[in-house]
């Protein structure tokens, strides 16, 4: 029996959620069949099976979100030998264990980075705690992330005090002021514990129809069927108007996507001392060239935006405005700026999961058409959320394009490690003053703001207005300011 545990999927991420089993018990696999879909915080990745043999059982429920190094899936490899049991941390036995990552399963003698956990209240002496292994709950039990027990290892859970504090600790699937049942300890699988808490069932009124007297999923969901919705404390007091809106409110985990932006920002705005400018400028030269390009037969096949010709006039702006594409850099002896040897381009994109930066890298060596193929594939794999997890780190500079949805600009936030980031505005057209002296009139142009934030300690004042300057000019002027 051979034991698949979650690989560490790289870039500093401890955790992961199971998307899709693309398998099912009884299912024959060989070595990297692809057998599940996980999605980490920056994108949804297939994980190939490290052996072949026959799929025993799925250890976690689709939904849950697992620590690297939790077992996920038993596969019988028909060797007869069976695999250390499975643990928690996912290692074997022994400093040489092998640590399987999503590009590889070579063996890697470092562990398995995991999120630290908190210390118990008070210290278990070694002697006690061999004995007390089977029965006690070591801290609070949280069936979303203990799905990964085996299905068989379904033992009766008792609380028992926890050392010196004289509290009982919570029966698992019950919160801790629940009364426990009279009919004994309840029994149920930490997925099945799961779902009757998503579902509002408290398992001790449930009778189990399963091997001995087991709760199945069918008993919980024909509990929740037939059981009426009772108001829950916050409904009451939402009846009685203590709500400020007098609505219901909705509680969203923060993980995923949503969860790295928010530390990456916060991370972002209390290091780096943000400037920030704009200017408004008027690309109707650029519009014109744009239909142009369209136009012409042997460029019919790829897709021509203004955010290529954006990208285009930035990577050129880089090179005469190289502070902008550096990083700061913290070492033993003090700090170091770091200019990056090519434009590792992010482009900020928003998906169904939430808004990703992946990159194109060595931007500024790239051709009209090839810049346009790479942002048309980028955007599409960010969109499928199949964004390789890194290709959305080691940027040098960030463009966002809030036009898209209609805002004239902003004042965006630098990706951690980068010292620039270029906002694009909406292309309207509007009244501008054309002409100079006595030719001077107000016609009609499509005009834009274009607005860029900077790291100060990086770049100086006069080098970030240059770069923005450069960049209106070559939007203005594309054939004087050199996009092509």
């Amino acid at each position: 029996m051979q034991y698949f545990n979650l690989p560490d999927p790289g870039e500093g991420l401890v955790e992961a959620e199971i998307v899709t089993w693309r398998v099912a018990v009884g299912d024959e696999i060989k070595v990297n069949d692809v057998v599940v879909e996980v999605e980490t915080s920056k994108s949804l990745v297939e994980l190939p099976s490290p052996f072949a043999g026959t799929v025993t059982e799925l250890l976690v429920e689709e939904g849950a979100t697992v620590d690297v190094g939790t077992p996920i899936i038993a596969v019988d490899d028909g060797s007869g030998a069976a695999s250390p049991a499975p643990s928690r941390s996912g290692q074997a036995d022994g400093d040489e264990a092998a640590a399987p990552n999503l590009v590889g399963y070579g063996v890697k003698k470092a562990g398995t980075s995991r999120r630290p956990r908190r210390a118990a209240a008070a210290a278990v002496p070694a002697e006690e705690s061999a004995s007390r292994a089977q029965a006690q709950v070591q801290g609070s039990f949280d069936p979303a992330t203990q799905v990964s027990r085996k299905a068989d290892e379904v033992a009766p859970l008792r609380a028992e005090p926890a050392g010196s504090g004289g509290e009982p600790l919570p029966t698992p699937g019950r919160g801790p002021s629940e009364p426990t049942s009279e009919r004994g300890p309840v029994l149920a699988k930490p997925p099945t514990r799961l779902l009757a808490k998503q579902l509002g069932v408290d398992l001790a009124t449930v009778t189990g129809t399963g091997d001995g007297g087991i709760i199945t999923r069918a008993d919980v969901e024909r509990a929740a069927a037939s059981t009426p919705i009772a108001p829950t404390p916050d409904a009451l007091s939402l009846s009685k108007g203590d709500s400020p809106t007098g609505l219901s409110e909705e509680r969203i985990p923060v993980k995923g996507v949503r969860k790295l932006t928010a530390e990456a920002m916060v991370r972002s705005a209390f290091t780096a001392p943000h400037v920030t400018e704009w200017v408004e400028v008027d690309v109707t030269a650029t519009m014109e060239l744009l239909d142009r390009l369209r136009r012409r037969r042997d460029l019919a096949e790829v897709r021509l935006t203004p955010l290529v010709l954006v990208a285009s006039a930035v990577c050129r702006a880089l090179r005469r405005n190289p502070d902008l594409n550096a990083r700061w850099e913290e070492t033993a002896d003090g700090a170091e700026i770091v200019r990056a040897g090519q434009v590792d381009l992010g482009i900020a994109a928003d998906t169904p999961r939430g808004l990703v930066v992946p990159k194109i890298r060595a931007a500024d060596r790239l051709g009209l058409v090839e810049l346009a193929d790479a942002l048309t594939a980028l955007v599409r794999t960010a969109r499928e959320g199949r964004t390789p997890p890194a290709d959305l780190a080691g940027g040098t500079f960030t463009i966002t394009n809030v036009g898209v949805f209609g805002v004239d600009g902003g004042t965006p936030i630098l990706n951690p490690g980068e010292s620039g980031i270029l906002c694009i505005g909406a292309i309207n057209r509007r009244p501008w003053v054309v002409g100079t002296g006595a030719e001077e009139r107000i016609e009609p142009r499509w005009v834009t703001t274009l607005s860029v934030s900077f790291d100060h300690r990086v770049v100086d004042g006069a080098e970030g207005s240059q770069f923005l300057s450069d960049v209106a000019l070559m939007l203005s002027d594309p054939a004087m300011g050199g996009v092509l």
